[in-house]
């Protein structure tokens, strides 16, 4: 198991409890209070974003977004994520651990159906007309009320927050030429966890295949549907994700990366790195040094 090099905070963190073991929690951002978090970071939970007026800008596995009206945000846990500017915003944050999600579910394939949840592909952000934006907002503002009765029911929450991601997902689906099977979802995001577990151990996707008992050829076909990826590209992006984060965040050299992610040795990661990226690791440690001020 690699060393994590970002703070993993829970949502009792971002409302300045850290002791606190909530696993939903809603705030707007003109009543929040600075959390006492790195500005860097991961969450154990999932987090949804709103915005209805202002600009800003966030950080999501090293993408850059612009955040502007009438768009939603999704992070995942384990994500890295960075925002700049939350104070010129109005809108809010819906903060939910997996376990809330899934009260009274026997099994992941819920939260597993949600193309836009756990899916390193996907683009975080969702952008909506006037209308969609005012239907969200609608339910928001259900889940706000329940939450901040004295008497407020997390199975109604619960219930609520199954019908906003419901919606969103129609929204998406509605703006996918094709949208992807259900069975390709879970099928997807059961590759994502095995993916996150052995991603440095330069496992094949014959061996995530047979992880999940189907053929290469299928899995591929999963992969193909879900992210436009064959498997052994996907697994390649997903190694390449964890080296820029070391690269950024750890004064590992790259030949010390590229053993750590157990490539054969330092010129095949740097030009995997670059065929991925574009450039190569150390332009890339650089320019992050230079971003982040991390030297």
């Amino acid at each position: 198991m690699m060393k994590e090099v970002f703070p993993f905070y829970s949502i009792g963190h971002f409302i300045n409890q850290p002791s606190n073991r909530t696993e939903f929690e809603i705030t707007y951002f003109d009543e929040m209070e600075e959390p006492d978090v790195d500005d860097i970071h991961k969450h154990t939970f999932y987090e949804i974003l709103w915005t209805e007026e202002g600009l800003s800008k966030q950080t999501i596995d090293y993408k850059e977004y612009e955040v502007s009206p009438n768009s939603l945000f999704f992070i995942s846990p384990g994500q890295v994520h960075q925002f700049e500017e939350w104070k010129p915003l109005k809108g809010g944050t819906i903060l939910f651990t997996e376990d809330f999600f899934l009260l009274n579910y026997n099994n992941k394939d819920r939260l597993f159906e949600l193309s836009f949840l756990d899916n390193f592909y996907t683009n975080p952000c969702i952008q909506l007309s006037e209308k969609d934006f005012a239907e969200i907002r609608h339910i928001i503002n259900l889940i706000t009320t329940e939450h901040r009765r004295t008497d407020s029911s997390s199975t109604i929450i619960q219930s609520m927050l199954h019908i906003l991601l419901a919606q969103v997902q129609r929204l998406v689906d509605t703006e996918t030429a094709q949208p992807v099977s259900k069975k390709y979802l879970i099928l997807f995001k059961h590759f994502k966890i095995l993916l996150d577990q052995y991603f440095a151990d330069n496992k094949t996707a014959s061996f995530f295949a047979g992880e999940l008992h189907v053929t290469p050829h299928h899995l591929n076909v999963i992969t193909k549907e879900v992210t436009g990826k064959t498997a052994s590209e996907v697994i390649r992006a997903r190694s390449i994700l964890e080296a820029k984060r070391l690269l950024t965040f750890t004064d590992k050299t790259v030949s010390e990366i590229a053993f750590e992610l157990s490539y054969t040795d330092s010129s095949y990661f740097a030009k995997a790195f670059k065929a991925e990226t574009g450039i190569t690791p150390m332009i890339f440690k650089n320019k992050m040094s230079e971003k982040y001020r991390t030297r």
